[in-house]
């Protein structure tokens, strides 16, 4: 038996990047996948179409964060997914979608950019975990995907992006100690440089790579199923007594 059957899990920008390797995990081991999307339904068409043809389940769904009535679309196209499969409770919650500005430091940082990321990294999740939690099962999971820049202070002064993860690492903690009655575990999971189409540009740069492998521990870029085996990990039984803390999934980043 798969260690996530009968589980439901929800996956904010599930459709490509860490959020696309996280489904995919979590799916394999046997939990029903609701891939969100904010922009791109075939990326997330794709998603799912690849994990049934894995032998797994999961479907669709579609909401632009961080914008006005973006947690009623998201949950309304989550009933309507749920329903149509038989279920209505949740189990897993992985708040994986983000938006960073980056190369931004506090001198050309607008408050538009500002407002954009708390909107999309803070205020979504708080209000999105807000509708979700009357109907997340007893023993069940929250994963709040942030990064390492919350202990590491950025080379160039993006300052932003850290401020946003570090509310999310806050609202882990509290929420933590909040739900720990109900049996449900929330934990954060601090991400390292990773290969993504996010930073493929900043990669392809040799020098810039060269920089951030040297600053790495285990010597190399982050991998999204680096991540995805942490959250998988997280979201299993076998995290039933951690919860309230952040993994460092970095590989090290400036130990």
């Amino acid at each position: 038996m798969r260690k996530l059957s009968g589980k439901v899990a929800l996956v904010t920008g599930g459709s490509r990047g860490i959020g696309r390797s996280i489904a995919e995990r979590l799916a394999r081991d046997g939990a029903l996948v609701a891939v969100h999307y904010g922009s791109s339904e075939a990326a997330a068409e794709e998603t799912t179409a690849g994990i049934a043809a894995d032998g797994g389940q999961a479907f669709t769904v579609g909401a632009e964060l961080g914008v006005s009535g973006d947690v009623e679309k998201l949950v309304a196209g989550l009933d309507e997914g749920l329903a149509a499969r038989g279920e209505s409770a949740l189990d897993i919650l992985v708040h994986n979608a983000g938006l960073n500005f980056m190369g931004r430091p506090i001198e050309v940082l607008t408050p538009e950019e500002f407002d954009r990321m708390v909107a999309v990294n803070v205020k979504a999740p708080f209000f999105l975990t807000q509708r979700l939690l009357p109907r997340m099962r007893e023993g069940g999971r929250i994963i709040n995907i942030s990064s390492v820049s919350t202990r590491v202070a950025s080379s160039g002064g993006s300052i932003g992006y850290p401020l946003t993860k570090g509310a999310l690492d806050v609202f882990s903690r509290t929420l933590a100690k909040y739900l720990g009655p109900r049996g449900i575990t929330v934990n954060a999971v601090g991400v390292g440089f990773t290969r993504t189409d996010m930073t493929a540009d900043a990669l392809a740069d040799p020098a810039h790579l060269e920089s951030t492998v040297g600053r790495t521990a285990l010597g190399r870029v982050g991998r999204a199923a680096d991540i995805a085996d942490a959250v998988a990990f997280l979201a299993s039984d076998d995290a039933r007594w951690i919860t309230g803390t952040k993994v460092d999934v970095s590989g090290g980043v400036n130990l």
